[in-house]
């Protein structure tokens, strides 16, 4: 396990990584392998364990069909995790190589995640939460995909519930109305504008069980991109602190790629929104919110 903090300098890398590939109008070769990142402030330390056991079991079953295939994880502490946890050892009961990037202070999810994007080397490369279990064939169906598929540069899963149901995370482009109402009305509100918010979560298209292509907004739980493609993009807005980073992030990757939602793909999220979180979460989506429509145009109803 190698542990890392020169953020500086890795901030400056995806920067200019970015400019040269908006340059050049070329994304940069693939690389071999997956890379997995997953950022961490004050976890769940019993949610992460489960996260690494399935990422590991899912892994392996990867390597079973690509023997000696490069896999590493880019864990990013933005605070208040161990670096010596005894729960990486989840991680290395499956030989796959630990980067702890440490030392930079919460510099915010997507930032976080920049760190490892712009180490990666790999052919793909998943954002993903601590807060995922991840099916163990999940990988070799997305490697498989991509492979079928080279138009598309982001995958996105069926995220189900604890109990199997399936969790609505793609999504149409948002109203100012449409988040506030799901994200902070009494639930009674909320249910007179069902129908509405159904089209918001593209209900009437996902079945969870056919394939979707290009739904405009997929969920930051899990985003498993082609890595020239996230490199292309810089990677995630560093102007997002939390929330709508990956909104932003799925929108242009749009502009370059086909995005797929692939239900063969099975993970299970264990997340909350921002209204069960408290009033600095509040703060902090609506902070997001507004940069979020003032780049892409805002949409008040």
């Amino acid at each position: 396990m190698k542990v890392t903090s020169d953020v500086k300098s890795d901030v400056k890398r995806v920067i200019e990584g970015a400019a040269r590939s908006a340059e050049n109008g070329v994304a940069p070769d693939e690389g071999e392998g997956l890379s997995i990142s997953i950022v961490v402030y004050h976890p769940d330390v019993a949610l992460l364990g489960r996260t690494l056991h399935t990422l590991g079991r899912a892994c392996e079953r990867l390597r079973a069909m690509s023997p000696g295939l490069p896999i590493e994880v880019f864990l990013v502490n933005n605070g208040g995790f161990d670096s010596g946890s005894a729960i990486l050892g989840e991680l290395a009961a499956y030989d796959i190589r630990c980067e702890v990037i440490a030392g930079h202070g919460n510099v915010g999810y997507g930032c976080g995640h920049n760190l490892a994007i712009v180490r990666a080397t790999s052919r793909l490369h998943l954002i993903l939460n601590p807060d995922v279990d991840l099916d163990a064939q999940a990988f070799v169906v997305a490697a498989a995909f991509f492979d079928a598929h080279p138009e598309v540069g982001l995958l996105t899963p069926r995220i189900e519930e604890e109990d199997g149901s399936l969790q609505y995370l793609c999504r149409r482009y948002p109203s100012l109305f449409d988040l506030f109402v799901r994200g902070f009305a009494p639930a009674s509100v909320r249910r007179l504008m069902a129908r509405r918010f159904a089209r918001y979560e593209m209900r009437d298209t996902i079945d969870g069980t056919s394939t979707v292509w290009d739904p405009p907004i997929v969920s930051g739980c899990f985003m498993l991109f082609r890595t020239g493609l996230l490199q292309k993009l810089g990677g995630f807005d560093a102007r997002y602190f939390l929330y709508f980073e990956d909104y932003d992030l799925s929108l242009r990757a749009h502009e370059l790629m086909r995005v797929a939602f692939v239900p063969d793909v099975r993970v299970v999220h264990h997340g909350g929104g921002a209204s069960r979180k408290g009033m600095k979460h509040i703060r902090l989506f609506g902070v997001s919110a507004f940069k979020f429509f003032n780049r892409f145009g805002w949409r008040l109803w």
